[in-house]
């Protein structure tokens, strides 16, 4: 008989639960630093939990290694983990993008099927009762909380990263294993609202748009996607900003936002004059009334430079050229991304070298494995994150068997 201890109670801490107690020798005790298990699962996807992402693969990925990943996204493929839902009576449903849903779109589905499996699975569940010390000494492991110390065959440290504070995002994990000789790379926020130079955004809090967005570093292209975006009052969020928030946070650099995607900038110059040609009369602040949202264009108009008191029917070419340049490449200089709290991932974490991929053991400390947020191991938004959880806390659960 083993007995394991699992240190936190989120996604992959579940996961990791879930797949030790399938078999029924193991004696497992999950403890949770919050007052109830999957806190933080409850907010992911604004509530709805997107729970995977069906073309989820290595690139995907970001971290130090990202090749480390590889063995647990191919021992348990998002096709795996659907079925393995199903399995415990969640019925997903696939959106836009790959990107996975309950059939309920609620989160609270999701961590429903997750406690009742649990409690089903006999796992000793201890809610409020967080690590404080993971000890190894004679090749004998312990755990030790406020309330008791556990001595345990194997240990699985699942505790998220920084990432959400106010969720339940903590440091908990990165403590315990770098105290067992494990390094730390630098934490970043990601999947954040980016900010920046805030001139322009502040006027454009809460409108939303579909653009393709790129992020330069100078001359060098950082990264592009494309996606819904949300102006804020210090820079811009929403699932197409969280693409770039890692590479913001860590190298800064410029946007440049073309909010036309769908035409070209030819396209974009016809379409302007025949705004002029239909409506002589109207005001320059209104020439892109059918392509963008109206706040959303004035602002455009005066980063141009034309003036948007002026009459329509007075602009020459070259400045229907420009205010078409301006709509497909509206700058905006990154200063940086809102803090900890309001990420959803963190970026970094407990380096991957030090542990095996195949089982996710220590290479330091057998019988200690790691899983999910607490490795320098982030994805993408789009439900790649909690893939990985789900992946790497199952590759954890089975204990390098």
């Amino acid at each position: 008989m083993k007995t394991v201890v699992v240190i936190g109670g989120g996604a992959s801490g579940m996961a990791a639960a879930l797949t030790a107690a399938e078999k029924k020798e193991n004696t497992v005790i999950l403890l949770e630093r919050q007052s109830r298990v999957g806190r933080k699962l409850l907010a992911t996807g604004n509530g709805r939990c997107n729970l995977t992402n069906t073309g989820a693969a290595i690139k995907n990925y970001h971290g130090e290694s990202v090749s480390f990943a590889q063995k647990a996204l191919d021992a348990f493929s998002p096709a795996e983990a659907i079925s393995w839902f199903r399995a415990l009576g969640l019925v997903t449903v696939e959106q836009y993008g790959g990107r996975v849903f309950p059939l309920s779109d609620s989160a609270g589905s999701v961590l429903d099927v997750l406690r009742f499996a649990l409690d089903a699975a006999g796992v000793d569940v201890r809610p409020g009762e967080p690590a404080t010390r993971l000890l190894s000494r004679g090749g004998r492991l312990s755990v030790v909380t406020e309330k008791a110390s556990y001595r345990a065959d194997a240990v699985i440290v699942a505790c998220g990263g920084k990432a959400g504070g106010k969720l339940g995002g903590v440091t908990d994990g990165y403590e315990l294993l770098t105290s067992l000789g494990h390094h730390c790379t630098p934490l970043y926020p990601a999947l954040v609202p980016i900010k920046t130079d805030t001139d322009y955004p502040r006027s454009l809090k809460g409108v939303r748009a579909e653009a393709a967005l790129k992020l330069f570093r100078g001359d060098e292209l950082l990264k592009e996607t494309r996606g819904e975006l949300q102006f804020t009052e210090k820079g811009v969020s929403g699932p197409a900003a969280f693409d770039l928030s890692r590479e913001a946070a860590v190298k800064g650099g410029e946007l440049v936002l073309d909010l036309l995607p769908c035409l070209s900038e030819e396209e974009t110059i016809s379409m302007l004059r025949r705004r002029q040609k239909l409506s002589p009369e109207l005001e320059n602040g209104s020439v892109f009334a059918g392509l963008l949202h109206s706040r959303l264009g004035m602002v455009v108009v005066r980063a141009s430079g034309v003036r948007p008191s002026d009459n329509i029917g007075g602009l020459s070419g070259r400045d229907l050229a420009v205010l078409a340049q301006t709509a497909k490449a509206f700058r905006l200089r990154v200063m940086g991304t809102d803090s900890f709290d309001n990420a959803q991932v963190t970026a970094g974490g407990i380096r991957t070298e030090e542990f095996n991929p195949d089982t996710l053991e220590s290479r330091l400390v057998p019988g200690v494995f790691a899983c999910g947020e607490v490795l320098d191991l982030d994805g993408d938004c789009g439900g790649y994150n909690l893939q990985w959880a789900w992946a790497s806390g199952r590759l954890a659960g089975r204990l390098g068997i």
